[in-house]
């Protein structure tokens, strides 16, 4: 046990929940077979720790210390209500009577539990966006707000949709398990998506005071290891790949202050080489596949980046070209923007401006911050300043993260220096 003061226990118990609550809620789930029932007795647990380790101290190992807790805590909560519900009490017996063992939770086997929750909530039976809505809510502990914001729906919808989904899971009876082999490929697809939202929201978070949330891109990285070992497709590397590029920059995207830096100013030295290598010699594992897929192209427009030195060294010819070929294979209005921007580097902003605006005239985008800073930044490059302070106040609009809501109050200011200047 380590004993910790009382008034630092709270402090002690957040940390926990935050780097081992996701993977205690899937073993729970595991042991106790129900989503509710697993939420309520991590709850429980944690609510339980908040009292004995301010008394007992610490356990070594908290993730089993609370998956314990959780499961006595479930059982004797159905035990309560088989008062009034006979067929509980069978149930409360089965839970209290299966083998438990704590390698169970301690092991980082490929048959991890959050992995194989992955795989339970990505069940071809559900929906796609079902699929997607659930995971990132149960297994990676996403609110609602940020699910809905990565996925472009309102937060009533993508609440909707998760419930319908549990509804679905326990009527069909659908397994808590990693399925066979054969098939894996039918889900594959939905969870290198789960997996990659999940980092997309740690690299970037959707909201606060911090650009990033280490905890959920560490544990993508994590998962797609196990997934690269469970099942080594080439997209599952070119997934690895990318993460593993796009972090290996972490270090030099944000200041001491905690504010945004752009690629193009950031320390390169500060990047980490022993990532990129890893990342670049998967990506050559990926594309040497007869079947191109979308990670893999992405993660080979990273490594470009990557290579250069300088960012005056950055081949865009080639990254446009890479854009265009996997905007050809898999259209998405994102990808679309993220071409024009290499359009733009590559030929000029005008060139960039002009996709811009075709991809906003059709809907697209119309709120996504991203589209309008974008497209200010490359008005302020143009000279079209007034535009530009259009765009950038869009934008602000529409981001709730604050460093980025810095970064676009700090080029308005720059803007509009000079502007008031001119006014007598």
């Amino acid at each position: 046990m380590i004993h910790v003061s009382p008034e630092n226990i709270r402090g002690t118990v957040d940390n926990v929940y935050k780097s081992e609550s996701r993977r205690v809620f899937a073993t729970l789930i595991r042991l106790l077979g129900d989503f509710d029932l697993a939420e309520d007795a991590l709850q429980d647990a944690f609510a339980a720790a908040l009292q004995q380790w301010s008394r007992d101290g610490v356990p070594s190992n908290p993730r089993a210390w609370l998956v314990s807790t959780g499961r006595f805590k479930a059982i004797d909560a159905i035990r309560r209500r088989s008062r009034f519900d006979a067929s509980l009490a069978t149930l409360a017996e089965h839970l209290d009577t299966q083998t438990l063992d704590s390698h169970e939770w301690e092991s980082e086997r490929v048959e991890d539990d959050r992995l194989r929750l992955i795989f339970t909530c990505c069940n071809p039976a559900l929906s796609q966006e079902a699929r997607l809505a659930l995971t990132l809510r149960e297994v990676c502990g996403m609110t609602t707000e940020e699910i809905a914001h990565a996925l472009l729906v309102s937060p009533s919808t993508l609440a909707q949709r998760i419930v319908r989904a549990k509804s679905k899971i326990r009527a069909a009876g659908i397994p808590y398990k990693v399925p066979e082999l054969e098939e894996l490929p039918e889900r594959l697809d939905t969870v290198l998506q789960v997996i990659y939202l999940v980092f997309t929201e740690g690299y970037s978070a959707s909201s606060g005071g911090s650009l990033t949330r280490p905890d959920l891109s560490g544990e993508a990285i994590r998962l797609a290891r196990l997934l690269v070992d469970l099942l080594p497709e080439p997209e599952a590397m070119g997934l690895l790949a990318l993460m593993l590029l796009h972090e290996s920059r972490s270090k030099a995207r944000v200041s001491f202050e905690g504010d945004l830096i752009l690629l193009e100013d950031q320390d390169r030295s500060l990047w980490d080489r022993e990532l990129i290598a890893e990342g670049q010699s998967l990506v050559e594992t990926a594309l040497s596949s007869p079947r191109l897929g979308p990670y893999s192209l992405q993660a080979a427009i990273v490594a470009v980046h990557a290579d250069a030195a300088r960012a005056d060294d950055t081949d865009w010819a080639q990254i446009a070209a890479l854009y265009a070929v996997l905007l050809r294979l898999f259209p998405s209005p994102i990808v679309e923007l993220n071409r024009a921007v290499a359009v733009a580097m590559r030929s000029g902003p005008e060139a960039g401006i002009a996709l811009i605006n075709d991809i906003l005239a059709r809907g697209d985008l119309t709120d996504y911050y991203l589209a309008h800073s974008s497209m200010a930044d490359l008005c302020r490059r143009a000279g079209k300043t007034d535009q530009a302070r259009i765009s950038y106040r869009q934008a602000l609009k529409l981001t709730s993260q604050e460093p980025e809501m810095r970064f676009l109050e700090a080029r308005l200011a720059q803007m509009d220096a000079p502007h008031l200047a001119e006014i007598p």
